[in-house]
């Protein structure tokens, strides 16, 4: 007889989402791999395929690997995870600025 009330099976929500999450990621890859290396989309089709793959990416492994959600349980996290991409925002947006900036003045 099983100690847990659900017959031992615990884990097994959490394992479908890193399944699902890791198939997502899988195709996310391959997709525009595929279509940049047969050349089957013209140069703005492919980078436009990469970006959104990309982004959808970043979502799925947000969503799936690091539990990030609406509920309101994960605010703090979520206004953490938007925290540090301000903060990367503005070191990349400075040093951009700034390397402009000296490329203007030589």
């Amino acid at each position: 007889m099983s100690a847990q009330p659900d017959g031992g099976r615990a884990g097994t929500g959490l394992a479908r989402a890193y399944y699902i999450g890791f198939s997502l990621s899988l195709v996310l890859t391959i997709v525009p791999f595929i279509a940049v290396m047969t050349g089957a989309l013209s140069h703005g089709a492919a980078v436009f395929c990469v970006f959104a793959a990309a982004t959808l990416q970043m979502l799925v492994q947000l969503r799936f690997f690091l539990h990030v959600d609406g509920s309101r349980a994960m605010h703090w996290q979520f206004m953490s995870l938007l925290f540090t991409v301000f903060i990367i925002f503005l070191f990349v947006g400075g040093s951009i600025w700034i390397m402009h900036s000296l490329h203007y003045r030589m």
